[in-house]
């Protein structure tokens, strides 16, 4: 007996399976819900390690001939762990058999601790 997959899923089902398919695609894997609670010096180390600092600098501050900024205060972890996977422009992609997502969070929450600099106010030379 041939039963049409439409019969067999009713309206309420097929909703189900689309929204089933739509979450596991948008899940992060365990480091990227990390991206808040990685290692900072760990990151640190990495952060040299991989290179990071040759366009971005060492404290990631960035310069216009080179990489942008990425801290203090950089974006959000997935949107940083998407653009290091997927960049545009001229950065290299550091697809996840080069940097694991874990090395990922490690390096976030290193630009995440650094410390913002001090206002114009409060350099007495800029007075």
């Amino acid at each position: 007996m041939k039963v049409a997959f439409s019969k067999v899923l009713s309206g309420n089902g097929v909703l189900a399976v689309v929204a089933l398919l739509f979450l596991g695609a948008n899940a992060q894997t365990p480091a990227a819900k990390e991206g808040s609670t990685g290692d900072p010096r760990k990151g640190q180390e990495l952060y040299t390690s991989y290179g990071c600092y040759e366009c971005h600098g060492r404290q990631g501050q960035g310069a216009r001939t080179s990489g942008p900024r990425l801290g203090p205060g950089p974006i959000s972890f997935p949107a940083f762990s998407r653009y290091v996977r997927q960049p545009r422009g001229q950065m290299p992609p550091y697809t996840s058999k080069v940097v694991s997502d874990l090395d990922v969070a490690d390096i976030y929450a290193f630009l995440k601790s650094l410390p913002k600099p001090p206002s114009e106010k409060d350099i007495p030379l800029l007075k």
